[in-house]
């Protein structure tokens, strides 16, 4: 079974025992998803949603591809593969908005 390399951001490490990179054994990305899952548990309130869509503010990418320009999760995977879980992180300051961007 191929192994494949998973890497996420730093934000997520308290739910992957500190680590940023591991690997897993899977024949599909839909395999390498669910593999890192059954690792860290809580990776997957962090990655998808209540449907078991992949989280709007999340990107994952297979190797340099966003997984939402393949055809489907199926696509199969190779050995040395990597996985790529990317967050956008989001916020301002609330007070610089209400003048009108100066503080």
């Amino acid at each position: 079974m191929p192994k494949i390399t998973f890497s996420v951001p730093r934000m997520l490490t308290s739910f992957t025992d500190g680590k940023r990179h591991f690997t897993v054994d899977a024949e599909t990305v839909a395999g390498a998803l669910a593999a890192a899952e059954k690792a860290y548990p809580m990776l997957r309130i962090h990655l998808f949603d209540e449907t078991g869509g992949v989280r709007e503010h999340v990107q994952i990418f297979v190797n340099s591809t966003d997984c939402r320009d393949l055809p489907s999760l199926q696509e199969p995977v190779r050995d040395g593969d990597e996985i790529i879980v990317l967050q956008a992180i989001s916020g301002g300051n609330a007070l610089a908005s209400m003048r009108g961007g100066e503080i």
